[in-house]
């Protein structure tokens, strides 16, 4: 898919201007244009992951066009870059759209650029694909393949639908064995919502947080400086991140460095751990799927539909702003098993 037939926008490189009437945006203390953009995205209280794909991404637009400063390019570099990385690099379709939005916010929210080529860049449809679903009966034999926190993970991500990095980020606070809820934080689009705690996971869950407590006395009587908080929570409440009810549920074992702060404290356990725990879980039980994590959530909404829920519900409980996302489900009811019988099988071939 080429981006270079779009219209062609000014060659003009982008004017650094005062930002528009009623935004105001705090002014930046670093020089260097990277640490610029590391310094506003955690003013707007970004996530990690997307700081680390917006450095990724502008770091890699300068050296592309010879380490010249953004603030000397404008329309016709971005998109030769985006084109280059379209036709070259064969990127995905969601990865282009975060390199653009990683352009977009270094121009506009970091430079205060000036952006009428923007509304005339070319932009790449996105093609709905069917998620990748395991059966029941995968989704236990991936689950054998698990041990320790790891299982536990795995089976509270399929019993409730959580994203992976919901489920890592999951405190003490946020399991409610009394109303049998889970809350997620803050999840994706920074929403809350509530799922159901799974009457079979209350037991194990129950003896986690009794280890977990073990590691959080571990570290109260070490001296450490406790969990990393939300937003301006550490600010505002300095002590809470040392509290009980904000301890991970799912703790590393080790301390490791905040590599904003610099604070040395325990982290949630690591994404990538989970992950190749997983990979080798799925590859043991002879899968030849490529499940990963994410696939546990697209189980989840499918054999909550097979059930007989309604896609309203579904829809909640996934945290889905349109319900059109979550419909995206029903087409996997309409092949295979529970959906339409092909004609081969109702005649005699003998």
């Amino acid at each position: 898919m080429s981006f270079s037939a779009s219209v062609a926008p000014s060659s003009r490189p982008a004017t650094v201007r005062p930002p528009p009437a009623g935004v105001a945006l705090a002014p930046l203390r670093s020089t260097r244009i990277l640490d610029q953009l590391r310094e506003r995205i955690r003013l707007l209280h970004y996530s990690k992951r997307t700081e680390e794909a917006y450095v990724q991404w502008c770091r890699a637009f300068i050296r592309f066009h010879g380490v010249r400063h953004p603030a000397e390019m404008g329309g016709p570099e971005v998109e030769a870059y985006l084109t280059w990385l379209t036709n070259e690099r064969q990127v995905s379709v969601s990865t282009h759209k975060q390199a653009l939005s990683a352009l977009l916010f270094l121009f506009s929210k970091v430079l205060q650029a000036d952006l009428p080529w923007m509304a005339e860049m070319a932009r790449p449809r996105i093609q709905r694909r069917l998620p990748v679903v395991l059966s029941q009966d995968e989704v236990a034999a991936v689950l054998r393949g698990l041990q320790g926190e790891h299982l536990l993970l795995a089976q509270v991500l399929y019993g409730t639908g959580m994203r992976l990095f919901e489920g890592l980020q999951l405190r003490v606070k946020d399991v409610d064995f009394s109303h049998q809820t889970i809350v997620v934080r803050s999840g994706k689009g920074g929403k809350d919502r509530l799922l159901m705690l799974p009457q079979r996971l209350v037991l194990a869950l129950r003896k986690q947080l009794a280890r977990d407590h073990a590691l959080w006395q571990q570290d109260q009587n070490a001296g450490q400086s406790g969990v990393e908080m939300p937003d301006a929570l550490e600010r505002e409440h300095p002590h809470a991140g040392a509290s009980w009810p904000w301890f991970w549920v799912f703790p590393q074992a080790t301390h490791s460095t905040d590599p904003r702060s610099g604070i040395v404290r325990r982290h949630h356990l690591y994404d990538q751990t989970f992950q190749r725990a997983f990979k080798r879980a799925v590859h043991a039980a002879g899968i030849p799927k490529p499940a990963t994590p994410h696939t546990l959530r697209h189980a989840f909404a499918t054999h909550l539909l097979q059930a007989g829920y309604d896609i309203r519900t579904v829809q909640e409980l996934l945290g889905h702003a349109d319900v059109a996302t979550t419909m995206i489900y029903t087409h996997v009811l309409k092949i295979g098993g529970g959906g339409v019988r092909s004609p081969i099988d109702s005649i005699a071939l003998t």
